[in-house]
């Protein structure tokens, strides 16, 4: 069993930049797929970054270059820097892993952006 608990959401003008947190109740040192997804208002949940335990990373196309996953092992934490806000990047972001069959996700924080 993990917790996930994500933090750093909030309301930002467009062009700028934030940078969630997704904290884990335990090591995160063996769970190799770790992942960002996010929930547009009134649309379906969608995948937006991947990382694995070698550093691998994967992003959606709507975010390619404009946001990074990162995972800090030491501090039981995985990161998604998101720079270049678009207001339709607006949504809950949700972090999630996958351990031994088991479907973890976070509560969710809420991004905004708009002037």
């Amino acid at each position: 069993q993990v917790q996930l608990v994500e933090s750093g959401g909030g309301l930002v003008q467009p062009g700028g930049s934030l940078r969630l947190s997704c904290a884990a109740s335990r090591s995160i040192f063996s769970i190799d797929d770790m992942r960002w997804y996010r929930q547009p208002p009134g649309k379906q949940r969608e995948w937006v970054a991947s990382i694995n335990t070698g550093d691998n990373t994967g992003y959606a196309d709507s975010v390619k270059g404009r946001f990074t996953i990162s995972r800090d092992n030491a501090a039981n934490t995985m990161y998604l820097q998101m720079n270049s806000l678009k207001p339709e990047d607006t949504a809950v972001y949700f972090c999630y892993a996958y351990e031994l069959g088991h479907d973890y996700w976070g509560q969710g924080t809420q991004v905004t952006v708009s002037s």
